[in-house]
């Protein structure tokens, strides 16, 4: 079995959590904010780059094609990446569902026997270890903080913890306990609930996915498709 459906999922969750939270630029509650978004978002958009690099190489497609020239059914990203941000307490609440799950899969991957992917996933690893940290700092300060705050972080772990079970599908299953492990321990440190277990759409690691992906290929691609060739 080749390492390409893996380089592909990995490659398209970083891809559109970077575009979501790309978003954001300009209009987080506050300037340091901001910031720290647009570069966790340029993180993501490098890991990105890398594994779709590596995909292409055996689709004998660039990383440019991957991302531009795909439809909504050729993309392997899990749905949580690619839900509306919602308000803020939603975006926070999806980078720490992800971070924690992604350090932890890079991790495992770089210990592998692909000695490219590992290589990849071990450059990823450090960056989501900060990005996990910072999610995990801002779920405590809005879950522990005011009245509302507290409803509103409360409410997006609600609505994002269904998405989550998707993750752990095929080789990551295995991480689900360690991934739990430390998400709850920061919801119990942000005093909020972890939801019961129940519905679990799945279908994006398979190309089944929600509109929520369509709306965002049609603005991420648009430039490419309307001059495809073009070069800087």
């Amino acid at each position: 079995m080749t390492a390409t459906p893996t380089a592909l999922q990995l490659g398209d969750d970083a891809l559109i959590a970077a575009q979501r939270l790309a978003e954001w630029c300009s209009r987080a509650p506050e300037m340091e904010e901001d910031i720290a978004l647009a570069n966790i978002a340029l993180d993501q958009l490098g890991a990105a780059r890398l594994f779709l690099t590596y995909a292409g190489e055996e689709l004998h497609k660039s990383e440019d094609d991957l991302a531009y020239l795909r439809d909504d059914r050729e993309f392997r990203n899990a749905l949580l990446v690619e839900l509306d941000n919602g308000d803020f307490a939603v975006t926070i609440g999806k980078l720490l569902f992800l971070a924690v799950y992604q350090r932890l899969r890079y991790e495992q991957l770089a210990g592998g026997d692909d000695e490219r992917l590992a290589g990849i996933a071990a450059k990823a690893r450090k960056e989501s270890e900060y990005h996990a940290e910072h999610a995990s700092l801002w779920t405590v300060r809005l879950g522990d903080g005011t009245d509302e705050s507290h409803r509103r972080m409360q409410a997006a772990v609600d609505a994002l913890w269904p998405y989550t079970h998707e993750l752990f599908e095929g080789d990551a299953a295995s991480l689900k306990a360690a991934w739990l492990t430390e998400v709850t321990a920061t919801l119990e440190k942000a005093t909020l609930q972890r939801p019961a277990d129940g519905w679990a759409p799945s279908g994006g690691r398979q190309g089944v996915h929600t509109e929520a992906l369509s709306k965002l290929l049609a603005e991420m691609q648009v430039l490419h498709r309307a001059h495809p060739g073009a070069t800087w």
